[in-house]
């Protein structure tokens, strides 16, 4: 094995314009939303609209439609796996993805054993299992049906048990573009009408991870998923991998034939919503947030939606109706520069913004 000095070194432009790759934000790829989803193993669903904006900047032609027909056909759904958070995953991924991170859920639970004291957890998962299979419930149902057999417990820690020993999905009308509706859950078996095949294997998902948001080390895999002790997997997977190392001499895992565009590739400016995974699925983000834009795609406990221009985040959007608001945290952009964001503003308000008011890009603070 190489000493970890003598693997060849990514600086950060050559990893940043690797992931946009990955994250087909690069150049919109001519691929289906439903392969994209698979891709890019799930969608950051925290809220409803941002898997619809994340498609829009990494598709050719997108419409929400397309998305929004899926979700109606159950072909994708929402429901709680990485990280504990919300994502938007094939069905297939859905059935399969969900068991391998389990473990987590179930350390999950533990943070509220003292709301659960008398509490049999796998009695508690039987009854609101059947409570939400008869008819999907939305949370404080469960939380009320639940209280019925231990009315000592704390409710909160009673729903939180539920969710993490159920794999629950959150039924349409909810997520569909352009219809709103409460969080109504009912398992994803249930709801796709077929059981869960068993869990992708670890190796498999380090795999697709590594796809979608390469070259990653261990950490970066482990911050993504959730998920603790994957060095196992990745050392089971060294032979067949290419490894790198950072500029601070981490080690990095990659696909042996996965694309790495030279450093200088031209990334033209994306709008992504807030919790895109982009940002997200790394211990080291440096790849795309600079020191300059550390912490500023929050205030508070809000996420703001970013603008990445060079494949760099450089600032912040808001859209309201046709009207798309951009600051910028360095305002010194090139006249080109500028052109391209607003170019990429206005393909974005035809694609998703709907009407009414006035409309355009306008540059200024969407905090003030």
């Amino acid at each position: 094995m190489a000493s970890r000095t003598a693997l060849p070194v990514l600086g950060t432009r050559a990893l940043n314009r690797a992931t946009l790759a990955r994250q087909l934000l690069l150049s919109r790829a001519e691929m289906s939303a439903r392969d994209a989803v698979a891709h890019l193993v799930g969608l950051q669903a925290q809220n409803v609209k941002p898997p619809y904006f994340q498609l829009h900047a990494r598709l050719a032609g997108f419409r929400p439609a397309e998305l929004a027909g899926l979700m109606e056909s159950r072909e994708v759904v929402r429901m709680v796996t990485m990280r504990s958070t919300i994502h938007t995953h094939t069905a297939d991924d859905a059935l399969t993805l969900r068991p391998l991170v389990q473990p987590a859920r179930d350390r999950e639970v533990n943070y509220f054993r003292k709301g659960l004291v008398g509490v049999d957890l796998e009695r508690l998962a039987a009854r609101a299992r059947a409570f939400v299979e008869d008819e999907p419930r939305t949370m404080a149902e469960i939380r009320e049906e639940l209280l019925k057999e231990w009315p000592d417990a704390d409710p909160q820690s009673l729903s939180v048990a539920a969710r993490c020993r159920l794999p629950l999905v959150q039924v349409t009308p909810r997520g569909v573009w352009g219809r709103s509706g409460q969080v109504r859950l009912t398992t994803t078996e249930n709801w796709l009408g077929r059981s869960a095949p068993g869990s992708q294997s670890v190796d498999d998902v380090v795999l697709r991870y590594l796809a979608a948001f390469g070259p990653a080390s261990v950490k970066d895999m482990q911050t993504w998923a959730g998920l603790t002790r994957l060095r196992e997997a990745f050392e089971r997977l060294r032979p067949g991998l290419a490894v790198f190392r950072d500029e601070n001499g981490v080690e990095l895992f990659d696909l042996p034939d996965a694309p790495r565009p030279e450093a200088d590739t031209p990334a033209p400016p994306r709008f992504l919503p807030e919790f895109d995974n982009l940002l997200l699925s790394h211990a080291d983000r440096s790849r795309v947030i600079t020191p300059e834009g550390r912490g500023r795609s929050w205030t508070g406990n809000q996420a703001h939606c970013v603008l990445l221009v060079d494949g760099f985040l450089a600032g912040l959007w808001k859209l309201d109706g046709g009207l798309l608001t951009v600051e910028l945290f360095d305002g010194k952009l090139s006249r080109a520069r500028r052109a391209e964001v607003v170019a990429e503003g206005e393909s974005m308000i035809e694609g998703m913004g709907g009407g009414g008011g006035a409309g355009g890009v306008r540059f200024g603070s969407i905090r003030g």
